[in-house]
């Protein structure tokens, strides 16, 4: 792999990773809901299922959902469960770890970080459509002539650090809103608007079709 390829390949992650996605709106609402500390293990948990959708794409996987239309739907209803269920959760939900807290002061959230890791990993690798987009996309940039395994793990290297990056901006930027949310009416919008694209999100990874 050459320098420009790297820059190539670069630039391209930047513009993937910087659009929005439901794995930047779960890591805001983590940040807003339950601290921007337990957003970062939400952000580990996306990251990893990243590095796992790489790791199947790389296995096969992608092939096998082109071309069996049932695998390709079952994963995609599950992931589309997920977030709508997701959205519904966020919609309903009434509060904040900033509540009740008196300005500057800190308290431990009550969820615990393994749930949120979790939660992340699943909202991460909801989407079946990234094992077949990673398994085109990884081959443009890889030269057929060297070694597949260095390559790969430049690549998925370069991915997962930019995407964690990202992730973590968004979860420390977003809980500096904290303070302008600590009314109790502002935070049930930002919940009624972020559960609904949640509840977007996953009612059109319903409806999306395997790419022909």
């Amino acid at each position: 792999m050459t320098l420009s390829t790297y820059l190539l390949y670069l630039a391209a992650v930047a513009l993937l990773v910087l659009s929005p996605g439901p794995t930047m709106l779960m890591c805001m609402t983590t940040s807003l809901q339950h601290g921007p500390r337990k957003a970062m293990a939400a952000a580990a948990g996306s990251v990893s299922a990243v590095l796992g959708t790489m790791l199947l794409s790389a296995l096969g996987l992608g092939a096998l959902l082109a071309a069996s239309e049932t695998a390709f739907w079952i994963l995609k209803a599950a992931g589309a469960a997920y977030l709508i269920w997701l959205g519904i959760k966020t919609f309903r939900s009434q509060g904040t770890v900033f509540d009740q807290m008196p300005e500057g002061a800190t308290a431990a959230p009550a969820v615990p970080a393994h749930r949120l890791f979790v939660q992340g990993l699943i909202v991460g690798g909801s989407n079946p459509k990234a094992i077949l987009f990673f398994t085109a996309f990884f081959p443009q940039f890889l030269n057929p002539a060297l070694s597949f395994a260095p390559q790969f793990a430049i690549l998925a290297a370069t991915f997962v650090a930019f995407e964690f990056t990202v992730l973590t901006l968004c979860a420390l930027g977003v809980a500096r809103l904290a303070p302008a949310l600590r009314s109790g009416n502002r935070m049930r919008w930002f919940n009624r608007i972020s559960g609904g694209l949640f509840t977007l999100m996953g009612s059109l990874l319903l409806v999306t079709r395997r790419a022909a």
